[in-house]
């Protein structure tokens, strides 16, 4: 079973210096890669494999004069700069990704390197190749095989370290017997965040919302400030660090939000969003950008493999808020400024999102039913009342 944890490290100087020449010897592999193979393919028509063409040349570069500074960067590192240009293309390739095509990685945007060779961890530091011990936070501790240690730079010039170990202990087989009472359905919204099965709702932060006047502020700022200067580089990192509080944010309340579902749960019904064709309405775009629905659903996800637990994805074309989650009944056009609806067929009154959570529920069980689990009714719970006496 494989862990991962993100620690906050603080080189020193000198430390943040050779960081920065390895993270630009990184990003120089991966962009001249792409030159090379874009090049390749307009003027000849041929295609490199950049894990088995481009890394062949990284020898080559480090023998050369003009090339020769690569020799001070971990050579893992470099290699997987190719390894991941070949990923990209492959996602470029892949029709059910659809990734577009490999873009050039910037100086200013947020730098990483991997190492897996020589690596430690301890109390409070850790050690990667050709470089002494780096100061550390290590606000959790593994116990586990140290497997390998990616590095990366946030646009504000923070310093992390994500480790990954290696747990003797067996991965936790998924729950087979399933308390259907403990099964939660959830919908995504704009006004609450989720609203689940039970009825309850979780009201949407808004976190861009709320700094959209200091951000507004900043980005000015930037703006005017004179390319090149000074001046405009203090501009740039003012905005990264108001970008960055506001994804902290939104990170921390989703960790909170997911960590309490799953731990509540056996199993979390959510809907297949398609948010990159949402994104094109541009009077929502801001909003559900905001909102970070992909987000919540891959932190849900992992939550619960840890734990054993099932994240069920129904299918993207079921109409969960038109169709009455009592009889069934399927209204032609429910307009989404409509928030409450009455069903013809049962004369039922819905609130459109908790009966959309309701279907979503129903049909998130009758997928762990096709899926061979066994999902139980609320284990022997019923209303209570008095029993009518005998005639």
């Amino acid at each position: 079973m494989l862990k991962a944890t993100k620690i906050r490290i603080y080189p020193t100087s000198e430390q943040a210096a050779f960081l920065n020449r390895q993270f630009g010897a990184v990003r120089f592999c991966y962009n001249a890669g792409l030159r090379i193979m874009s090049h390749r393919y307009k003027r000849h028509g041929q295609s490199l494999n950049a894990k088995r063409d481009i890394k062949k040349l990284l020898p080559i570069a480090k023998r050369s004069r003009k090339y020769n500074w690569l020799k001070e960067a971990d050579s893992i590192a470099l290699q997987q700069a190719c390894i991941n240009l070949d990923q990209a293309f492959q996602r470029f390739f892949d029709p059910k990704a659809k990734a577009g095509y490999p873009r050039y990685k910037s100086k200013r945007g947020r730098q990483s390197s991997y190492h897996c060779t020589s690596i430690k961890a301890g109390d409070d530091w850790i050690k990667i190749p050709k470089l002494g011990p780096i100061k550390a936070k290590v606000h959790r501790r593994v116990k586990g095989k140290l497997k390998s240690i990616t590095l990366s730079r946030t646009p504000t010039g923070k310093h992390y370290a994500s480790l990954l170990y290696e747990l003797e202990q067996a991965a936790i087989k998924p729950l087979t017997d399933i308390n259907a009472a403990k099964v939660l359905g959830l919908d995504m919204g704009l006004t609450h965040l989720a609203i689940d099965s039970n009825g309850h709702k979780t009201p949407n932060p808004r976190f861009l919302k709320q700094a959209h006047n200091n951000l507004r502020r900043k980005q000015k700022a930037l703006s005017r400030a004179q390319k090149g200067s000074a001046n405009r580089a203090k501009a740039r990192l003012l905005v990264a660090k108001a970008h960055e509080r506001v994804v902290n944010a939104r990170n921390d309340f989703q960790h909170k939000l997911s960590r309490q579902i799953v731990d509540d749960n056996q199993a979390v019904i959510v809907e297949t969003l398609q948010v990159k064709n949402m994104m094109k309405n541009r009077k929502l775009s801001r909003h559900i950008a905001d909102a970070a629905w992909h987000s919540l659903i891959v932190k849900l996800d992992y939550k619960a493999k840890e734990q054993g637990k099932h994240l069920v994805k129904i299918d993207q074309w079921y109409a969960s808020s038109k169709t009455c989650h009592a009889c069934q009944h399927k209204l032609g056009a429910l307009p989404l400024s409509v928030r409450s609806w009455s069903c013809p067929g049962c004369h039922t009154q819905h609130d459109r999102d908790v009966n959309a959570a309701l279907n979503i529920k129903h049909q998130g069980i009758l997928s762990l039913k096709a899926e061979g689990l066994s999902v139980s009714a609320h284990r022997g719970l019923r209303k209570s009342g008095i029993s009518p006496v005998a005639a």
